[in-house]
């Protein structure tokens, strides 16, 4: 479907604004901006490797990095200054680094990015010091800019004669802000076809679904086809200025997204355990108890009486054991309990989240639970 007519490309306009209207009472719905994405508009990453200098004697040990005193003989030789080869200068204020940095979409030459640069070698601190003029290039090998600045460092770190140090936050690692010009422009096809994909951030085949339908009952049938779970290709004006004031009122539209799979999320690392609303448990009986054994060890000193002769002093361990076992509280999940219900469940027999893990995985094996158990 082509739309070349103005008019009618401001009729669709009005006509998207009052069906955007209307269904603004829907309930959960969400935008199609932050359900989806514009294939092709994306950022690219850039990196470029490069010096800082000016540091107070906190840069690479030039002895052990052969690659920064490299880095430092060419960049020297590019302004006519030769080291012999004989001679291996011992620099501490200059370190070797990477910098890295995202290339938003459409960006334009003579524009400014942020850069992260983040030291190669051992160098201790990067606080203070100026970062050289440095290309980025991106996986085409191509230079898209040059970075070249003052380093802003959040961390930092003092240390002692005797050996003692501390840190605070990450000093071999810093920011330019605005610190790179775009030198080129990314290629793009945004307009080179006649149609739109927009991608889901999350596959779901029933989101998919009531978005085709949505952008259909707005602009007419055919208008938007589902690819796949994850894809919906969408006819679009093939010119530049009408198309993105159509994509400008076509993300503004509001869709219900499908309910998200029921799963159990445990952290095996810090305890987090997430629930999802649709998790459901079947019949089910549980009872949760600890055992707790606690051995203590001491020391009895027996001294002889006063003026006894020839006796000593003795001494003699003693162990105490202690078995401490609550009572074991059970508690019964009825079909289909929703995800309050076992909340409170568990809350009563004060389980902790290593204890909510256990209980989980139990539920799983026999059968009970209805949800997917991810540990990450």
């Amino acid at each position: 479907m082509k739309i070349r007519s103005t008019s009618l490309m401001h009729l669709l306009h009005s006509l998207l604004i009052v069906l955007i209207a209307v269904h603004s009472n829907v309930a959960c719905a969400e935008r199609v901006k932050d359900l989806a994405s514009v294939a092709g508009v994306r950022t690219n990453q850039l990196v470029g490797y490069g010096l800082v200098v000016g540091l107070d004697g906190t840069g690479d040990q030039t002895s052990q990095t052969a690659f920064t005193i490299q880095s430092i003989r060419n960049m020297l030789s590019k302004f006519g200054v030769t080291i012999p080869s004989d001679v291996n200068p011992q620099l501490k204020n200059v370190a070797a680094v990477t910098v890295i940095s995202e290339l938003p979409p459409f960006t334009k030459p003579g524009q400014h990015i942020d850069v992260t640069v983040s030291s190669v070698g051992n160098a201790q601190s990067l606080r203070g010091g100026v970062l050289l003029m440095t290309p980025m290039r991106g996986i085409d090998g191509e230079v898209y800019a040059i970075a070249q600045g003052n380093m802003v460092v959040s961390g930092f770190g003092v240390a002692g004669k005797d050996g003692s140090r501390l840190t605070v936050n990450v000093p071999s690692s810093g920011t330019v802000p605005n610190g790179a010009t775009v030198e080129r422009e990314v290629p793009s096809n945004f307009a080179s076809t006649p149609y739109v994909v927009l991608n889901l951030n999350t596959p779901d085949f029933t989101t998919a679904s009531r978005l085709v339908e949505g952008i259909n009952k707005v602009l007419g049938e055919g208008t938007a086809q589902a690819m796949d779970a994850v894809s919906i290709k969408v006819a679009a004006p093939t010119d530049v200025s009408q198309r993105i004031s159509y994509l400008s009122t076509l993300e503004t539209m509001e869709v219900e997204p499908g309910d998200a799979p029921a799963r159990v999320i445990i952290n095996s690392r810090t305890g987090t355990i997430v629930i999802g609303s649709r998790v459901r448990v079947m019949p089910a009986a549980v009872s949760h108890g600890s055992l707790t054994v606690s051995i203590t060890e001491r020391s009895d000193v027996s001294q002889p009486a006063p003026l006894s002769r020839g006796a000593t002093t003795v001494t003699t361990q003693r162990s105490e054991v202690k078995v401490e076992q609550p009572d074991a509280r059970m508690f019964v999940f009825n079909a289909g309990v929703d995800l309050d219900s076992i909340v409170r469940a568990v809350n009563q027999v004060g389980a902790t989240p290593a204890d909510l893990v256990a209980i989980l995985e139990a539920l799983k094996q026999a059968g009970a639970l209805r949800a997917e158990l991810i540990v990450i």
